[in-house]
């Protein structure tokens, strides 16, 4: 099985609206929404849900109320600043410490200093990750909660089932949306992969963002190929990102226009490539052939 992630340097690029295009022209695959912080390809391809699971990201502490001897020590060497005072005491003392289970890192020193042995750990939700079914085959993505921890974890959880999926079912190609810039979720996204696909416009500020995700792709030895969006907006900082790009032995998998069909495609709930046969969808589907023809090359 082959595996293509779709990653951008920065957001807004156009990187959901690729994958989307890619999950209407791909055959026999596995489509992985890793932008967990943010996911929204759901929202073009209309998703059946056919299984949801808790994702428990981190440990956190909890003080035993009956054990606790208010000594204030969990407190003293809590860093995050999670443990206080509580009104509520046992039969003791008057008053007990307790823990924010927002605020705790899980980091344990806590449990460590305790001398009454009152702090206990266990695992706690951060979000939910689903199985569905869209009208271009299955889907693996999550949810990570509001305030939510370990998003690299869950993306590792989501691309470890997508897989398992693609094994059952037979099926030769994942595709994975990732996340904008070089951070955890895009270190989970990409660990293992055969090819990165970047998203690049023609500003100062994506050329900068571009060469930071080659050099994250250089670093794991990943091969990596680009295509410019809105390539006709700057045509002269397309044809820099392009120069750079070759001198660094990068491939340009192809220009898309500017088309405001991508904000017809959005309202309603589908890709680009599904709409219409005009400029940017003959380019979508072009970037689509380079890049298969990249992924099934060998290095």
């Amino acid at each position: 099985m082959k595996e293509l992630v779709v990653l951008s340097g920065k957001g807004g690029t156009g990187k959901t609206s690729l994958v989307a295009a890619f999950a209407a022209l791909a055959e026999r695959k596995v489509l992985a929404d890793c932008d967990v912080d943010a996911a929204d390809l759901h929202l073009i391809l209309r998703p059946k849900i056919l299984r949801v699971e808790a994702f428990e990201g981190r440990r956190r502490a909890r003080i035993v109320a009956d054990r606790c001897t208010a000594c204030g020590v969990c407190a003293e060497y809590c860093r995050s600043g999670a443990i206080a005072c509580h009104p509520s005491g046992n039969e003791a003392v008057a008053k007990t410490y307790r823990v924010d289970p927002l605020a705790c890192e899980g980091c344990g020193v806590c449990g460590l200093v305790c001398p009454s042995r009152a702090v206990e750990f266990g695992s706690g939700r951060d979000g939910e990750w689903y199985l569905s079914e869209t009208r271009h085959g299955p889907m693996v993505h999550a949810r990570l909660d509001p305030g939510g921890e370990n998003s690299g974890k869950l993306v590792t959880l989501v691309r470890k089932r997508a897989r398992e999926l693609a094994e059952e079912r037979h099926l030769d190609l994942l595709v994975v949306d990732g996340s904008p810039g070089i951070g955890c979720p895009v270190i989970a996204s990409v660990a293992g992969t055969d090819l990165i696909l970047g998203v690049a416009e023609p500003t100062l500020s994506s050329q900068h963002d571009l060469g930071r995700l080659a050099g994250l792709a250089a670093h794991f030895r990943i091969r990596m190929v680009v295509c410019l969006n809105r390539a006709d907006l700057n045509p002269e900082i397309a044809s820099t990102v392009e120069r750079w790009c070759r001198a660094r032995g990068i491939r340009v998998v192809g220009r898309i226009p500017y088309d405001p069909v991508f904000d017809r495609a959005q309202m309603q709930r589908k890709s680009v490539v599904e709409v219409g046969d005009g400029p940017a969808a003959r380019a979508l589907r072009d970037v689509w052939q380079a890049t298969l023809a990249a992924l099934e090359t060998p290095e």
